[in-house]
C-alpha cells in the first residue's frame, strides 16, 4: 500500500461546537479514526500542522503547508490537506504555485458539517480523498469534494450550505468518483477509441518559497473614485481589479483636485512598478478587453496583465507568487502567462 500523509489545519471538519459556535477542537487523529475505511487504502502518516478556522488563514500559512508537503516529500506518496472550505480556494491555488508539476497528488478537501455531525459529508470527502490520492494517474493539486475531482487553480466555492459546495470555474472537473471508482475526464474517448488510458507524470516538483502579500482585490461599483489607486499605494504592490461585465471600466474622473480618470490612474500604477491584473467580477466565460470601448483602451498597454478566465482566488495567489520571486515587470509578467496546474490553456 501507498503512504499518504495526512495534513490537518482545523475547519468544519475537525469542529465541535463549544457553547460560542462552532470551532476547530478535533485532531487530525481524531478525524483517521472516524473513517478506519481509509486504512485498507494506505498508510497513513498525521501532520496536526495548525487547527484554526479558514477563514483565519493567511499567506504565511499557506508557506506551512507548502514547507511540510516538501518536508516530507520523499517519504510520502501523496499528501491530503484537511482544510476549511471557505477559503479552501485560495490554498490550494497558492500551494498550486510554491509545488508545481507535482508527480505526487496534493489533495485538498473538507466538509460542510463537522465530523461528529450525524449528517456529515466528512467521512466520504475524506475517504474519496485518499481514494484519490492513492490512484497511479492522480498528480498536482486538486480539490476532491463531493465527489468532484478540480484543479486546484481552478476551485471555488459556490455554496455556503450544501454538499456540492466548489465549482470547477472555466475548465473542467479533471474526474468525478462514483462508488470506490475515478471517472476522469476523456476516460469514456480514450475507451470508445480503442486506446490505451494512460497519462504522462509531470516532471518535476518544483518548489518555490516567497510570496508577496501586498496583493489587493478592488471591485469596481458604481460611483467608485478613481482616488482609491493613490490611497492604495502606500501598502499594497499588486491589485486584481474586478472589472464590470467582459471587462469594463469607467470612464469619469474623480472629484478631487487631481482629477485622475480611471485610466490615468491605472497607468500611473503601473507605470510606478507595481502590478495591476484585470479580470471581472462575473463568474463565468472570463475578459476580453477587446470588445468595448470603456476596455479597449486597456487592452495594449504592455504592464496592463489579463486575468483572461481565471478565478479571481488564482489570481490572487498567482501574482502573490509571481511578484515574490521578482518584482521586475518583465519578469512578473512571464511568470504570470505562465501556465501552471490548468490555470490558464496557454501563454499569450
Amino acid at each position: 500500500m501507498k503512504n499518504i500523509l495526512l495534513i490537518a489545519t482545523g475547519g468544519t471538519i475537525a469542529s465541535a461546537e463549544d457553547g460560542h459556535g462552532l470551532s476547530p477542537s478535533l485532531t487530525g487523529e481524531d478525524l483517521a479514526r472516524a473513517v478506519p475505511e481509509i486504512a485498507r487504502l494506505a498508510h497513513i502518516g498525521i501532520c496536526q500542522l495548525m487547527n484554526i478556522d479558514s477563514t483565519n488563514m493567511q499567506p504565511a500559512d499557506w508557506l506551512r503547508i507548502s514547507r511540510a508537503i516538501v518536508r516530507e516529500y520523499d517519504a510520502y506518496d501523496g499528501f491530503v490537506v484537511l482544510h476549511g472550505t471557505d477559503t479552501m480556494a485560495y490554498t490550494a491555488a497558492a500551494l498550486s504555485y510554491l509545488i508545481q508539476d507535482s508527480p505526487k497528488p496534493i489533495v485538498l478537501t473538507g466538509s460542510q458539517k463537522p465530523m461528529e455531525d450525524s449528517f456529515t459529508d466528512a467521512k466520504l470527502n475524506l475517504f474519496q480523498s485518499i481514494l484519490y490520492a492513492v490512484d497511479d494517474r492522480s498528480h498536482d493539486v486538486t480539490i476532491v469534494f463531493n465527489g468532484a475531482v478540480i484543479a486546484g487553480t481552478r476551485g471555488r466555492k459556490q455554496r455556503t450550505m450544501s454538499f456540492n459546495a466548489f465549482k470547477s470555474v472555466n475548465y473542467p472537473s479533471i474526474a468525478y468518483i462514483r462508488n470506490d471508482r475515478i471517472i476522469r475526464s476523456g476516460d469514456a474517448l480514450v475507451a470508445a477509441q480503442g486506446l490505451a488510458a494512460t497519462a504522462s507524470k509531470p516532471t518535476g516538483p518544483h518548489f518555490f518559497d516567497t510570496l508577496d502579500e501586498r496583493v489587493f482585490v478592488l471591485k469596481l461599483t458604481p460611483g467608485i473614485s478613481p482616488e482609491i489607486f493613490g490611497l492604495l499605494k502606500p501598502n499594497y504592490d499588486a491589485i486584481i481589479l474586478e472589472t464590470f461585465g467582459i471587462g469594463g471600466i469607467p470612464e469619469y474622473a474623480a472629484s478631487n483636485q487631481d482629477g485622475l480618470s480611471f485610466k490615468e490612474a491605472i497607468f500611473d500604477w503601473v507605470d510606478s512598478g507595481r502590478t495591476i491584473v484585470i479580470t471581472t467580477q462575473v463568474p463565468e466565460e472570463g475578459l476580453d478587453l477587446g470588445v468595448y470601448e470603456v476596455g479597449r483602451a486597456y487592452a495594449e498597454h504592455s504592464g496592463i496583465l489579463k486575468g483572461d478566465d481565471m478565478t479571481t482566488e488564482a489570481l490572487v495567489a498567482k501574482t502573490m507568487w509571481a511578484r515574490g520571486q521578482s518584482s521586475d515587470p518583465d519578469r512578473v509578467k512571464e511568470l504570470f502567462y505562465r501556465p501552471v496546474n490548468n490555470d490558464r490553456l496557454a501563454a499569450l
